[in-house]
């Protein structure tokens, strides 16, 4: 079909005068809040912190808060975000809103379910219910502006080694092309779930099955939400972080003791943080360090973001 060009334009006019306003943005280039606002974290930072949604008080002088005046307090404290590891109470728009409201941007999202809804589970049905609920989260973090979701895939005693990595693996090829769609990353969080490790061998392990089980996927949506705590109990930070690489997507942050064999608060303990800032470094690492420690009110949050940025020489 041939168009003359005032027709074009004409149409384009009329395109243009469709499209909503856009309001004026604040000095951070964030618009108002409200249901249109957009918002963002921080520029210029190397390693962004954020704290997780549970470690902030649900409660305040006898009143429940709501997930817009939780996100306040994580604001209030001054974190760069938050991690939703409360997804499944929230809809999207319930998420989307919530973070339009507070201006505290959300950047991944968890369902606490994943322990006892495992992609490794026996049972199909528990199978079937954790791909569902990791479909949420991923639709809730997109929702929200987020772009991730932390997985806990399963545990070791469900089966024989390989026949729970190949459960976990079928139901994370399942989930990759939504992740693709939305712009999720599906992110494996090490954990002390007796896979890709041994649970009762000393110290000094690899990381070299968590990085085959990754590449199994030869995919870009699979990678790595490195819990730098839980593992100083069986490696090296440093050499861990040297073979995640690129895979290592995002932190999350504890302390630990091999002493005492405890988790204690960040900073705390017998972790060598400076062997983790070297590691970081030597890997090129951007993005974002989650605190997942004991939370409380604001005066607490503001403690735990003050030991990130102590222990990350920020």
């Amino acid at each position: 079909m041939k168009h003359s060009r005032r027709q074009f334009l004409t149409a384009g006019t009329a395109a243009a005068l469709s499209v909503p306003a856009i309001k004026s943005m604040a000095q951070d280039g964030s618009l108002a809040s409200g249901s249109d606002a957009i918002v963002r974290p921080p520029e210029g930072k190397t390693i962004l912190l954020s704290c997780k949604l549970g470690m902030i008080t649900r409660e305040a002088d006898g009143k429940k808060l709501s997930l817009t005046e939780r996100l306040r307090m994580a604001g209030d404290a001054g974190f760069d975000g938050v991690d939703l590891d409360q997804a499944a109470e929230f809809t999207p728009a319930q998420a989307r809103q919530a973070v339009a409201d507070s201006g505290v941007f959300v950047h991944n999202a968890i369902n606490h379910a994943h322990w006892s809804k495992r992609l490794t589970s026996a049972n199909e049905q528990e199978r079937e219910e954790s791909i569902t609920n990791i479909e949420h989260c991923m639709r809730v973090s997109h929702a929200a502006g987020g772009n991730g979701v932390l997985i806990v895939i399963g545990r070791g005693d469900d089966g024989p080694a390989e026949v729970t990595e190949e459960r976990a693996r079928q139901g994370i090829k399942r989930l990759i092309p939504l992740a693709a769609l939305l712009g999720q990353p599906i992110l494996i969080e090490n954990v002390w779930n007796k896979m890709f490790y041994d649970h009762d061998a000393p110290p000094e392990q690899s990381a070299e099955a968590f990085v085959d089980f990754v590449d199994s996927f030869n995919s870009p949506w699979v990678g790595m939400y490195y819990d730098i705590g839980n593992h100083w109990k069986y490696g090296q930070p440093k050499e861990w972080l040297h073979s995640f690489g690129y895979r290592c997507v995002k932190l999350d942050v504890k302390g630990f003791s091999r002493a005492k064999n405890k988790f204690t608060d960040i900073g705390e303990g017998d972790l060598p943080w400076g062997d983790v800032r070297k590691g970081l470094s030597d890997i090129g690492f951007t993005g974002w360090a989650t605190a997942e420690v004991g939370g409380g009110g604001v005066e607490r949050l503001r403690l735990v973001r003050t030991q990130m940025q102590r222990v990350f020489g920020l």
